[in-house]
Protein backbone atom coordinates (compact mmCIF):
# COMPACT_ATOMS: atom_id res chain seq x y z
CA UNK A 1 0.00 0.00 0.00
CA UNK A 2 0.98 3.42 -1.09
CA UNK A 3 1.89 6.10 1.44
CA UNK A 4 0.28 8.50 0.51
CA UNK A 5 -1.82 9.69 -2.42
CA UNK A 6 -5.09 7.69 -1.72
CA UNK A 7 -8.66 7.90 -1.75
CA UNK A 8 -9.13 5.89 1.79
CA UNK A 9 -12.42 4.78 3.15
CA UNK A 10 -12.36 4.25 6.91
CA UNK A 11 -15.42 2.65 8.77
CA UNK A 12 -15.81 2.86 12.51
CA UNK A 13 -13.38 5.98 11.73
CA UNK A 14 -14.86 8.62 14.67
CA UNK A 15 -12.99 6.56 17.42
CA UNK A 16 -10.64 4.06 18.73
CA UNK A 17 -8.24 2.43 16.09
CA UNK A 18 -10.39 3.48 13.27
CA UNK A 19 -9.96 7.78 14.03
CA UNK A 20 -6.69 6.58 15.21
CA UNK A 21 -5.90 5.28 11.66
CA UNK A 22 -7.50 7.94 9.48
CA UNK A 23 -5.48 10.73 11.65
CA UNK A 24 -2.10 9.32 10.53
CA UNK A 25 -3.35 8.59 7.04
CA UNK A 26 -4.85 11.69 6.85
CA UNK A 27 -1.62 13.56 7.87
CA UNK A 28 0.49 11.00 5.07
CA UNK A 29 -1.32 12.85 2.66
CA UNK A 30 -4.67 10.84 1.80
CA UNK A 31 -8.09 11.95 0.94
CA UNK A 32 -9.45 10.33 4.21
CA UNK A 33 -13.33 10.04 4.20
CA UNK A 34 -14.65 8.31 7.65
CA UNK A 35 -18.05 6.55 8.13
CA UNK A 36 -19.97 5.00 10.72
CA UNK A 37 -23.05 5.41 13.16
CA UNK A 38 -22.56 8.48 15.30
CA UNK A 39 -22.58 11.43 13.71
CA UNK A 40 -21.25 13.55 16.79
CA UNK A 41 -18.20 11.44 16.71
CA UNK A 42 -17.54 11.52 13.12
CA UNK A 43 -17.94 14.94 12.37
CA UNK A 44 -16.02 15.89 15.48
CA UNK A 45 -13.02 13.53 14.15
CA UNK A 46 -13.78 15.36 10.81
CA UNK A 47 -13.32 19.23 12.03
CA UNK A 48 -10.09 18.06 13.91
CA UNK A 49 -8.51 17.03 10.32
CA UNK A 50 -9.45 20.14 7.96
CA UNK A 51 -10.50 17.75 4.75
CA UNK A 52 -11.24 14.73 5.76
CA UNK A 53 -14.54 13.55 4.86
CA UNK A 54 -17.68 11.73 7.13
CA UNK A 55 -20.51 9.59 6.13
CA UNK A 56 -23.53 8.04 8.40
CA UNK A 57 -23.22 4.61 8.21
CA UNK A 58 -25.42 1.98 9.60
CA UNK A 59 -23.42 -1.12 8.96
CA UNK A 60 -25.46 -3.88 10.04
CA UNK A 61 -28.28 -2.46 7.52
CA UNK A 62 -27.67 -3.99 4.09
CA UNK A 63 -29.41 -1.06 2.08
CA UNK A 64 -27.34 1.43 3.92
CA UNK A 65 -23.93 -0.04 3.13
CA UNK A 66 -25.37 0.22 -0.60
CA UNK A 67 -26.36 3.74 -0.56
CA UNK A 68 -22.99 4.32 1.22
CA UNK A 69 -20.66 2.33 -1.78
CA UNK A 70 -22.97 4.80 -4.36
CA UNK A 71 -22.77 7.98 -2.89
CA UNK A 72 -18.84 7.49 -2.26
CA UNK A 73 -18.26 6.08 -5.97
CA UNK A 74 -20.26 9.24 -7.24
CA UNK A 75 -18.01 11.62 -4.84
CA UNK A 76 -15.07 9.59 -4.61
CA UNK A 77 -14.55 8.12 -8.03
CA UNK A 78 -10.51 7.70 -7.43
CA UNK A 79 -11.78 5.90 -4.31
CA UNK A 80 -8.80 3.08 -4.08
CA UNK A 81 -8.41 1.93 -0.50
CA UNK A 82 -11.55 0.34 1.93
CA UNK A 83 -10.34 -0.34 5.93
CA UNK A 84 -13.13 -2.06 7.37
CA UNK A 85 -12.95 -1.12 10.95
CA UNK A 86 -16.12 -0.92 12.52
CA UNK A 87 -17.13 -3.30 15.09
CA UNK A 88 -18.88 -4.20 18.48
CA UNK A 89 -17.57 -6.44 21.43
CA UNK A 90 -20.03 -7.88 23.69
CA UNK A 91 -19.76 -10.48 26.96
CA UNK A 92 -22.38 -13.16 26.82
CA UNK A 93 -23.04 -15.51 29.23
CA UNK A 94 -23.67 -18.95 27.66
CA UNK A 95 -24.48 -20.44 30.82
CA UNK A 96 -27.68 -18.02 31.78
CA UNK A 97 -30.76 -20.01 31.88
CA UNK A 98 -31.85 -18.10 28.50
CA UNK A 99 -29.20 -17.07 26.45
CA UNK A 100 -30.31 -14.00 24.70
CA UNK A 101 -29.19 -13.91 21.27
CA UNK A 102 -29.72 -9.99 20.25
CA UNK A 103 -26.10 -9.22 20.81
CA UNK A 104 -24.76 -12.04 19.57
CA UNK A 105 -26.64 -11.63 16.52
CA UNK A 106 -25.60 -7.78 16.38
CA UNK A 107 -21.91 -9.12 15.94
CA UNK A 108 -22.55 -10.88 13.16
CA UNK A 109 -23.93 -8.17 11.24
CA UNK A 110 -21.29 -5.56 12.11
CA UNK A 111 -18.46 -7.69 12.47
CA UNK A 112 -18.69 -9.95 9.43
CA UNK A 113 -21.26 -9.64 7.44
CA UNK A 114 -21.01 -5.39 7.45
CA UNK A 115 -17.33 -6.17 5.74
CA UNK A 116 -18.18 -8.43 3.93
CA UNK A 117 -20.97 -6.66 2.45
CA UNK A 118 -19.24 -2.98 1.95
CA UNK A 119 -16.32 -4.89 0.20
CA UNK A 120 -18.76 -6.79 -2.55
CA UNK A 121 -20.49 -3.38 -3.24
CA UNK A 122 -17.42 -1.51 -3.53
CA UNK A 123 -15.36 -3.80 -5.11
CA UNK A 124 -16.10 -3.24 -8.84
CA UNK A 125 -14.72 0.63 -8.13
CA UNK A 126 -11.78 -0.84 -6.13
CA UNK A 127 -10.79 -3.09 -8.79
CA UNK A 128 -11.17 -0.36 -11.64
CA UNK A 129 -8.11 1.70 -10.10
CA UNK A 130 -4.80 0.99 -11.15
CA UNK A 131 -3.50 -0.12 -7.77
CA UNK A 132 -6.13 -0.40 -4.73
CA UNK A 133 -6.18 -1.83 -1.20
CA UNK A 134 -9.04 -3.65 1.02
CA UNK A 135 -7.73 -4.24 4.73
CA UNK A 136 -10.24 -5.66 6.96
CA UNK A 137 -9.31 -5.20 10.70
CA UNK A 138 -9.69 -8.89 12.65
CA UNK A 139 -7.92 -9.09 16.18
CA UNK A 140 -5.34 -11.35 18.04
CA UNK A 141 -8.45 -12.89 19.59
CA UNK A 142 -9.64 -14.29 16.05
CA UNK A 143 -6.29 -16.93 16.97
CA UNK A 144 -6.57 -17.29 20.53
CA UNK A 145 -10.32 -16.51 21.82
CA UNK A 146 -11.60 -14.56 24.75
CA UNK A 147 -13.94 -17.02 26.29
CA UNK A 148 -15.85 -14.23 28.01
CA UNK A 149 -16.87 -12.84 24.35
CA UNK A 150 -17.14 -15.67 22.24
CA UNK A 151 -19.40 -14.68 19.29
CA UNK A 152 -16.96 -11.49 18.73
CA UNK A 153 -13.79 -14.03 18.52
CA UNK A 154 -16.17 -16.19 16.11
CA UNK A 155 -16.38 -13.29 14.08
CA UNK A 156 -12.96 -12.12 13.82
CA UNK A 157 -11.75 -15.74 13.34
CA UNK A 158 -14.07 -16.05 10.40
CA UNK A 159 -13.31 -12.28 8.86
CA UNK A 160 -9.91 -13.91 9.07
CA UNK A 161 -10.68 -16.80 7.05
CA UNK A 162 -12.81 -14.68 4.40
CA UNK A 163 -9.71 -12.14 4.27
CA UNK A 164 -7.60 -15.20 3.43
CA UNK A 165 -9.62 -16.40 0.45
CA UNK A 166 -10.49 -12.58 -0.64
CA UNK A 167 -6.52 -12.22 -1.37
CA UNK A 168 -6.36 -15.58 -2.94
CA UNK A 169 -9.31 -14.83 -5.21
CA UNK A 170 -7.48 -11.35 -6.17
CA UNK A 171 -4.10 -12.36 -6.66
CA UNK A 172 -3.99 -11.79 -10.20
CA UNK A 173 -5.74 -8.09 -9.52
CA UNK A 174 -4.48 -4.70 -8.74
CA UNK A 175 -5.98 -5.15 -5.48
CA UNK A 176 -3.90 -6.22 -2.16
CA UNK A 177 -5.24 -7.46 0.51
CA UNK A 178 -4.38 -6.39 4.43
CA UNK A 179 -5.01 -7.82 7.46
CA UNK A 180 -4.59 -5.66 10.22
CA UNK A 181 -4.24 -7.89 13.00
CA UNK A 182 -4.90 -5.87 16.79
CA UNK A 183 -3.92 -6.93 19.94
CA UNK A 184 -5.61 -5.52 23.31
CA UNK A 185 -5.28 -1.82 23.07
CA UNK A 186 -6.61 1.32 25.30
CA UNK A 187 -10.08 2.13 23.50
CA UNK A 188 -13.48 2.29 24.48
CA UNK A 189 -14.50 -1.56 23.27
CA UNK A 190 -15.16 -3.04 25.82
CA UNK A 191 -13.97 -0.26 28.34
CA UNK A 192 -10.38 -0.88 28.30
CA UNK A 193 -9.85 3.17 27.96
CA UNK A 194 -7.61 3.16 30.91
CA UNK A 195 -6.67 -0.91 31.40
CA UNK A 196 -2.93 -0.59 31.98
CA UNK A 197 -3.14 -4.39 30.28
CA UNK A 198 -4.01 -2.94 27.12
CA UNK A 199 -1.50 -1.18 24.52
CA UNK A 200 -1.64 2.43 24.18
CA UNK A 201 -3.41 3.47 21.04
CA UNK A 202 -0.97 5.89 20.28
CA UNK A 203 1.77 3.41 20.50
CA UNK A 204 -0.17 1.08 18.32
CA UNK A 205 -1.16 3.21 15.56
CA UNK A 206 2.49 4.47 15.43
CA UNK A 207 3.60 0.96 14.88
CA UNK A 208 1.21 0.05 12.36
CA UNK A 209 1.88 2.91 10.58
CA UNK A 210 5.69 1.95 10.03
CA UNK A 211 4.55 -1.41 8.79
CA UNK A 212 1.98 -0.16 6.84
CA UNK A 213 4.84 2.06 5.20
CA UNK A 214 7.03 -0.80 4.41
CA UNK A 215 7.59 -1.85 1.22
CA UNK A 216 6.36 -4.23 0.62
CA UNK A 217 3.39 -3.85 2.92
CA UNK A 218 3.23 -7.31 4.81
CA UNK A 219 -0.09 -9.13 4.04
CA UNK A 220 -0.75 -9.49 8.03
CA UNK A 221 -0.09 -6.05 9.99
CA UNK A 222 0.71 -7.43 13.15
CA UNK A 223 2.52 -5.44 15.79
CA UNK A 224 4.74 -7.32 18.52
CA UNK A 225 2.50 -7.40 21.06
CA UNK A 226 0.07 -9.64 19.38
CA UNK A 227 2.74 -11.76 18.08
CA UNK A 228 1.88 -14.43 20.82
CA UNK A 229 -1.35 -14.75 20.13
CA UNK A 230 -1.49 -15.00 16.52
CA UNK A 231 1.47 -17.56 16.37
CA UNK A 232 -0.05 -19.49 19.28
CA UNK A 233 -0.95 -22.34 17.08
CA UNK A 234 2.14 -22.45 14.81
CA UNK A 235 4.53 -22.34 18.26
CA UNK A 236 2.80 -25.31 19.63
CA UNK A 237 1.65 -23.04 22.83
CA UNK A 238 -2.09 -22.64 22.04
CA UNK A 239 -3.68 -24.21 25.42
CA UNK A 240 -0.93 -22.32 26.92
CA UNK A 241 -1.69 -18.78 26.16
CA UNK A 242 -5.40 -19.60 25.79
CA UNK A 243 -5.54 -20.59 29.30
CA UNK A 244 -3.46 -17.77 30.12
CA UNK A 245 -6.14 -15.33 28.28
CA UNK A 246 -9.01 -16.29 30.22
CA UNK A 247 -7.76 -16.81 33.54
CA UNK A 248 -6.45 -13.06 33.26
CA UNK A 249 -10.12 -11.96 32.31
CA UNK A 250 -11.79 -13.99 34.84
CA UNK A 251 -9.53 -12.75 37.54
CA UNK A 252 -9.52 -8.88 37.15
Amino acid sequence: MRAKGNTILITGGGSGIGRGLAEALHRQGNQVLIAGRRSGVLKETAEANPGMRFFSLDIEDPSAIRGLAIQVAAEFPGLNVLVNNAGIMRTENLLADAVELEDAEAMVRTNLLGPIRLTAALLPLLRSQPSATVMNVSSGLAFVPLALTPVYSATKAALHSYTCSLRYQLKDTEVEVLELIPPYVQTDLMGGAEDPRAMPLTKFIAETMELLNAEPTPAEICVKSVHGLRYATESGRFDAVFRRLNDSFVKS
